[in-house]
């Protein structure tokens, strides 16, 4: 990948058709990468802050836990937070004749993102739509992930061009992961992100309902900061399957901050059981 503020242009010596031979043999090259993985989950939401890439840092090391071999890639090429919240934001993507190498996390979990091919972490990915799609389109045929039970898809918030290139590029995608809040304005937004999904004929596995609720350290009353209650209406309403609600938690942000998964960091705490109840729920849905 070339500089992070150049457009995609297609030189003058090619040919449309020599384009159009050099898309078939990456397509081909794809199916091929993507037939090495087992299970394929897209983690979406419609509307940003709403903790989606914790959800799916954790739900990816949630995987590692149960001892699958997996694999996480960070497709929010302008937000790329997932190596800081795995603590490995400094390492280095390694190459093999086969491609390029994620990032290992721990002896089962791999990382890949834009972030580790960044010039310094404060650099912006300034790129508009083509640009975009040719850079998710190179991680899917370029990067030797080798065999994996589950590899985990972390994409932006919204509609776009990164979620519509993973959606379309991955085939067959076992299923995406909803991540909304309480709030009415998220809802709305996550109602999009169905929608979409749907049109695409992939299966919507489930929406889970993120900062319900935050108990209050001091007086330990419960506080719905952000209301509760509106994922499990929108599922009833979409008529797609509730994974259940994770409150607000001071440790988990803390977790995040410290580059350590909150599943990783305390797997005995609530939240973590809660968590894992979730994870559970996806299994047997990937199963069946």
């Amino acid at each position: 990948m070339k500089s992070n503020t150049e457009e995609t242009t297609i030189t003058e010596s090619i040919t449309e058709e020599e384009h159009k031979k050099l898309l078939m043999q990456q397509e081909i090259t794809i199916v091929k990468r993507m037939s090495n993985i087992s299970h394929k989950i897209a983690v979406m939401s419609g509307k940003g802050g709403v903790g989606k890439s914790t959800i799916a840092v954790n739900l990816a090391a949630a995987f590692a836990l149960k001892n699958y071999q997996t694999g996480l890639m960070d497709v929010d090429l302008h937000g790329p937070d997932v190596p800081h919240m795995l603590g490995v934001e400094h390492a280095v993507l390694g190459q093999s004749p086969q491609g390029i190498l994620p990032v290992k996390v721990r002896e089962n979990l791999e990382v890949l993102s834009i972030e580790f091919m960044l010039p310094s972490k404060g650099s912006p990915v300034i790129w508009r739509g083509p640009k975009k799609t040719g850079a998710i389109r190179q991680f899917l045929s370029d990067v030797s992930w080798g065999k994996l039970d589950m590899l985990v898809i972390d994409n932006p918030p919204g509609t776009g061009d990164e979620p519509l290139t993973v959606l379309q590029s991955i085939q067959p995608l076992d299923g995406v992961v909803m991540v909304t809040t309480p709030q009415a304005v998220a809802g709305e937004d996550v109602r999009k992100c169905v929608n979409m999904v749907k049109g695409l004929k992939i299966p919507v596995l489930g929406i889970i309902e993120n900062m319900s609720g935050f108990t209050c350290p001091h007086c330990q009353q419960e506080i719905d900061i952000f209301g509760k209650g509106e994922g499990k209406e929108l599922a009833e309403e979409l008529e797609i399957p509730y994974l259940g609600s994770l409150p607000m938690e001071i440790q988990v942000r803390e977790n995040s901050d410290q580059g350590k998964p909150f599943i990783f960091a305390d797997p005995q705490s609530q939240i973590s059981q809660n968590f894992m109840e979730i994870v559970s729920e996806i299994e047997n849905k990937l199963q069946n």
